[in-house]
C-alpha cells in the first residue's frame, strides 16, 4: 500500500508497535514523530493520508497540533488519549479530529480505524468526480472540484470534514439521514462516539450556514430519526 501514515506519540514502544502491526497489514510508507513540532513539520513535508496523534505530548498538546495541521491539511486525524471523558472526545473532534481512540487500545483497532478513514477518503474522491461538480440547495452551493462552499453567493469557510458533511447532506436534500448513516458515509465507519461526533459537527455547520444557529431553519433535527437539509426554509 502506498498510503502515507504518520504516527505521533512520545512513547516509542507504542509507535514501534503500531508501526509493526501496520506493516504486517501492508502499509509501508510510515513515518514517526515524538513531539508536536516534529509532527507538524512531518505533515508539511510528507503530506500523510492519516495521522495517529497522541494528545499528551512533551511540547505542544495534540489538540494544538491538530489545529495547526488543519491550517494546511485535510488529512484524517485519529486521536489517542488515556482520557475517556466525553468532553475530551468532543474537544478533540471539534478542533478538527476525525476519530478518538482511548488508551489502552488494541493495535488492531488502530489498523481498523486507519483503514476506515482511507475507505472514506476513497469514497469522497470518487464522489467528487461525478457529472455534477457543483450542487445548489436553497441559498447554499458547493463546488466539489475546488472544495469551496457558498451561501447566497458569499464564500463560507469550512473545515474538510464540514465540507464533506455538507456535500453529503446537499446530495440528499429533503431526505432524513440517520446519525449512523451520516457517520458511515462521511467518516467511513460507525463508531461508539458517533453521537458526539455528529452533534459537534452539525452544530459547527449550523453556525456557518444558518442565520440563527440556535433555531435552524434549513439544517433541521428530526427527533428520533436524524437530520434533514431542506431546500427551502419556512
Amino acid at each position: 500500500m502506498d498510503h502515507k501514515i504518520l504516527l505521533v506519540d512520545d512513547e516509542r514502544d507504542i509507535v514501534d508497535l503500531m508501526e509493526e502491526i501496520l506493516r504486517q497489514e501492508g502499509f509501508q510508507n510510515i513515518q514517526k514523530a515524538t513531539t508536536g513540532a516534529a509532527a507538524i513539520k512531518a505533515c508539511r513535508e510528507c503530506s500523510p493520508d492519516v495521522v495517529v496523534l497522541d494528545i499528551m505530548l512533551p511540547d505542544l498538546d495534540g489538540l494544538e497540533v491538530c489545529k495547526k495541521i488543519r491550517e494546511f491539511s485535510f488529512c484524517s486525524i485519529l486521536f489517542l488519549s488515556s482520557k475517556n471523558d466525553d468532553i475530551d472526545k468532543i474537544l478533540g473532534l471539534s478542533c478538527g479530529g476525525d476519530d478518538y481512540i482511548t488508551k489502552p487500545f488494541s493495535p488492531r483497532e488502530v489498523v481498523f480505524r486507519v483503514k476506515a478513514q482511507l475507505r472514506r477518503q476513497q469514497y469522497q474522491a470518487t464522489s467528487s468526480l461525478d457529472e455534477n461538480p457543483r450542487l445548489t440547495v436553497g441559498p447554499l452551493s458547493i463546488d466539489k472540484e475546488s472544495c469551496r462552499a457558498y451561501k447566497s453567493g458569499k464564500e463560507i469557510s469550512l473545515t474538510g470534514r464540514e465540507f464533506f458533511l455538507l456535500t453529503y447532506l446537499m446530495e440528499n436534500a429533503e431526505k432524513i439521514i440517520s446519525k449512523e448513516r451520516l457517520y458511515e458515509q462521511v467518516w467511513g465507519e460507525y463508531s461508539s462516539i458517533c453521537d458526539n461526533t455528529i452533534m459537534v459537527h452539525i452544530r459547527h455547520l449550523r453556525e456557518k450556514i444558518e442565520e440563527f444557529p440556535s433555531h435552524p431553519q434549513q439544517l433541521i433535527t428530526v427527533k428520533g430519526l436524524g437530520y434533514k437539509l431542506k431546500r427551502r426554509t419556512d
